[in-house]
């Protein structure tokens, strides 16, 4: 069943050959992925390579191989949705999840999607409502709210009866040091 009703207006501007302004790409995101078993949505709207984002040439970025992280020293932009946790298929969570190129996945509390990044995120929600959970509790997130993860383990759990729609801008970090020393980080 496809689920994935939302549609974004995404606009990107380039240059032409003269160096004259243009709008490059005018529609729906380039790339979406569907996870129906996670009851998540990615529409992947833009991607930089490291260390610095190039404005150069005229590739549609956000039109590239999914992958759960950007490139190293590089960005990426996208929309989540995430849909109640009621329609989690909890038999292919695990499956689905193991499919994603996750740097280390965190074997803590039952949830088989415990995991940590090696980004900073900015995550802004735009709508409905979701729950950011760490080894260290959880919060109530709503839309207008905005978290920034920073490298930690976590997932997320949506135990409302609507969809929970973020923004997403994951930018490319070092490892932990406390995690490398102790052997943790090394995924």
């Amino acid at each position: 069943m496809n689920r994935m009703a939302l549609q974004f207006q995404r606009i990107v501007t380039g240059h032409l050959a003269d160096g004259t302004s243009c709008f490059l790409y005018e529609g729906e995101a380039a790339s979406t992925v569907e996870q129906i078993g996670r009851g998540l949505n990615f529409f992947e709207l833009w991607e930089t390579d490291g260390p610095l984002a190039s404005n150069e040439g005229n590739e549609d970025a956000g039109n590239r191989a999914f992958s759960h992280h950007p490139p190293k020293g590089g960005t990426r932009f996208r929309i989540v949705e995430f849909l109640p946790d009621s329609d989690r298929s909890e038999t292919a969570i695990a499956a689905e999840f193991a499919s994603m190129d996750v740097v280390q996945q965190v074997e803590a509390l039952d949830d088989p999607t415990m995991h940590r990044n090696e980004t900073v995120d900015y995550n802004i929600i735009l709508s409905g409502e979701i729950y950011a959970v760490t080894e260290g509790g959880e919060r109530l997130l709503r839309a207008g709210d905005v978290i920034v993860q920073r490298g930690t383990a976590h997932t997320w759990r949506n135990r409302s009866n609507k969809p929970c729609v973020f923004a997403s801008i994951m930018v490319s970090a070092e490892p932990l040091a406390l995690l490398t020393d102790a052997g943790e980080g090394d995924a």
